[in-house]
């Protein structure tokens, strides 16, 4: 579990109230500023992380234990968020990654639909602000989602919220984007994870990640899971590439023909003009040397 808790506890309770995490779901979705939170209330929130924090700490329980404890906090409407957000963040700051908080998010999302739809929203939130992780809290939120994506605790059309391009990446979304699929490789197996992807119900779901809407973000696509050893997911998309790369080709040719035509053409008519000329100075000398013999 973490390592020096007292410290950790502390940055998790009063550290981050303002981040955009630690607002979700408070007062139907609105984010306060700290300065308008009624003191009272204040304190009660920190009041209730550190309850779930301890719950989630306790060494002495596994996952199963900890998670029916957590259920048992009363929370007033609004507050389920708290579980999931202290969850994330106690997973995020361990040294490497513990498969406990994965089999706790799990279970949470498989008991109560409203936890499921949070851990989504945390996603969504988590994915926008990625650059602002450390390395080793970036794998570890990584790992975690991946792990609620590879159970089905989670649905899978989040990831519509993800799209691999050159642009709308950064070096660190790129490195989350590849721990997440490499997770996902080695838990649920490269062909299941490919039937997955593949599926004509979800494909829509994938579209931003698989993209084919230009040649070179397809092309970017495939380089980049072929550069992390998940070449074997591409098959469709470099069958598309290939079909695509085609029509493009046969278009250039086309138009390049219709130009060699028009060329063919001018040139066609030029000789014409030639002819008739050295014709018209053909006939200009023939009067002018029948002209000198009569004189």
């Amino acid at each position: 579990m973490l390592q020096n808790e007292p410290q950790a506890l502390s940055t998790l309770l009063e550290g981050n109230v303002d981040t955009n995490l630690s607002n979700l779901g408070q007062n139907g979705g609105v984010y306060i500023p700290p300065n308008e939170i009624p003191l009272q209330e204040e304190t009660n929130l920190v009041n209730l992380r550190r309850t779930i924090y301890l719950t989630i700490m306790s060494a002495s329980v596994d996952y199963k234990e900890a998670g029916d404890k957590l259920l048992q906090i009363m929370l007033e409407p609004g507050q389920e968020m708290e579980l999931c957000v202290m969850l994330l963040k106690c997973c995020s700051q361990e040294r490497s990654y513990l498969r406990y908080y994965g089999l706790l998010g799990q279970r949470l999302c498989m008991i109560n639909r409203i936890h499921q739809e949070n851990f989504e929203k945390c996603f969504v939130e988590q994915y926008s602000m990625i650059h602002q992780l450390e390395t080793n809290e970036l794998h570890n939120v990584a790992k975690f989602f991946a792990h609620l994506l590879g159970t089905d605790a989670l649905p899978w059309h989040c990831l519509a919220n993800i799209r691999l391009t050159e642009e709308d990446t950064t070096a660190s979304s790129r490195i989350f984007i590849k721990i997440l699929f490499q997770e996902l490789a080695e838990h649920l197996g490269i062909r299941l994870l490919n039937e997955r992807l593949e599926d004509p119900a979800t494909q829509d779901f994938y579209d931003s990640i698989l993209p084919r809407d230009t040649p070179k973000n397809t092309r970017f696509a495939i380089n980049f899971f072929t550069s992390i050893g998940l070449g074997g997911i591409t098959g469709n998309l470099c069958e598309y590439l290939k079909h695509i790369s085609r029509i493009i080709m046969q278009q250039q040719k086309a138009a390049s023909g219709s130009d060699s035509e028009s060329e063919l053409d001018s040139s066609e008519t030029e000789p014409v003009s030639e002819s008739s000329s050295s014709e018209s100075e053909s006939d200009h000398d023939e009067r002018r040397e029948k002209k000198r013999r009569r004189n």
